[in-house]
């Protein structure tokens, strides 16, 4: 695996019919920008048909970049899997997993699954053995409450230096950037607050990536 590091871009949590196309451009600028390696959209909940409805605008902006688009969606009952592949999207993420042995039989063809919200090490551990692709470390929860940034830092740092599975460092604002990049996890994800309006803090991101890696 190559030791690259690679941003990766969470949409806002709860986004609906009436955001879709703001965020579709947004995300359009921001891949063009940055080496986005993926994109977590985080659908507000509703039926099948208008979660597919949305995955399928925003797959072909996401992966004509070359970025990879995992779905989420808090709350929603249905059939993520379903949503997902028929949308076109690469995979699904999970927050506070529990069916990860499951969703890892379903998702086949090399799609994605990528698992976070996992407030203790044992858990962390659990969801690796499960099959994940990657596990993700800090970023909002669906209230708006994010974990320590100290936490998130002492998490990625520990992961990284002794597992395979690669994982996500979210950054929520422009500070907790740099510690995160010098933590080497595989992907630094930011917020939606940090790039949703501001191209530039794509770029800005993609120069601290560059600057380890220099």
């Amino acid at each position: 695996m190559s030791s690259k590091q690679r941003l990766a871009l969470l949409g806002p949590h709860g986004l609906d019919a009436d955001g879709i196309d703001a965020f579709a451009a947004a995300l359009g600028a921001a891949c063009k920008v940055g080496d986005v390696a993926a994109v977590i959209l985080r659908l507000a909940a509703t039926d099948e048909r208008g979660l597919t409805a949305r995955v399928k605008q925003v797959a072909p902006i996401t992966q004509e970049t070359g970025a990879a688009l995992v779905v989420a969606c808090p709350g929603f009952t249905g059939d993520l899997v379903s949503v997902a592949t028929r949308g076109g999207a690469d995979g699904v993420h999970v927050d506070k997993p529990r069916d990860l042995k499951d969703l890892r039989d379903r998702l086949r063809d090399g799609r994605i699954l990528g698992a976070g919200g996992l407030e203790t090490k044992h858990g962390a551990m659990e969801a690796g053995e499960a099959g994940i692709d990657y596990l993700m470390f800090g970023g909002l929860y669906p209230d708006g409450v994010a974990p320590e940034a100290e936490t998130v830092l002492a998490r990625a740092e520990w992961w990284v230096e002794i597992f395979e599975t690669p994982c996500v460092a979210v950054a929520v604002v422009a500070d907790e950037i740099g510690p995160l990049v010098a933590t080497g996890a595989e992907f630094i994800g930011l917020e939606s607050a940090l790039w949703l309006t501001d191209a530039d803090a794509v770029v800005r991101a993609q120069a601290l990536l560059e600057g380890q890696a220099a």
